[in-house]
């Protein structure tokens, strides 16, 4: 799981390699699965075909202009992610307790951690591709588990998107790369400030974390 320390990893090394490259990248190949929901499905190949090609075509994308980059993953992927849903949920109990501007300002913060975590790796992009295997509904719920593999010239990596059936549409809510879910990784970071500092102190973190990474 995530290392105990002062500050906020960008997570596991597996999510900072295989996250981004899997879910905005890569021509999903679909198979023909008993539980499969076409519209959740149909939203991944969607988005990343759209990412996968434009970055192969744009020759500052692949050198590394990070601008670039964020603009891309903030145009064709987030819209598609509950942030909302995702941050209640890194967040845990204590969202509870947190003010409408606390929220927003986790939700805010949230984002942008994951947009730079995201577009950290389509510099990487070689050959890469996404296979959904199957899709299985989450019990007592409006959410589907798509799964896929995401496969190149090492060994394939299992990925799976849970996905939630909203009025908007079907959204992303939660990344699982090798049996590991991205949401439950941040949590258990966010837990250690959240105990350090309570919701100011977790939010200063997030704060520090990406004016850091923004030079």
């Amino acid at each position: 799981m995530v290392p105990a320390n002062r500050g906020l990893t960008k997570g596991p090394t597996v999510f900072k390699n295989w996250i981004p490259a899997a879910v905005m990248v890569a021509a999903a190949t679909i198979s023909a699965p008993v539980f499969a929901d076409a519209e959740a499905e149909a939203l991944v190949r969607r988005i990343s075909t759209e990412v996968l090609d434009t970055a192969k075509a744009d020759k500052s994308i692949q050198a590394g202009d990070i601008n670039k980059i964020i603009a891309l993953v903030d145009a064709k992927v987030m819209p598609s992610v509950n942030f909302e849903a995702m941050t209640r949920s890194a967040v845990g109990p204590q969202w509870r307790s947190a003010t409408p501007e606390q929220r927003g300002k986790l939700q805010a913060e949230f984002k942008t951690l994951l947009v730079r975590v995201y577009s950290g790796a389509l510099t990487q992009l070689k050959d890469q591709t996404v296979e959904i295997t199957r899709s299985l509904p989450v019990p007592g719920g409006s959410q589907v588990v798509v799964q896929s593999q995401v496969k190149g010239s090492g060994e394939p990596i299992k990925l799976d998107y849970r996905m939630d059936k909203t009025a908007e549409g079907w959204k992303i809510i939660d990344v699982n790369v090798g049996g590991i879910w991205l949401v439950t990784s941040y949590r258990s970071q966010f837990a250690q400030e959240l105990n350090a500092g309570g919701l100011d102190g977790l939010l200063a973190k997030l704060v520090e974390r990406n004016k850091a990474a923004a030079k």
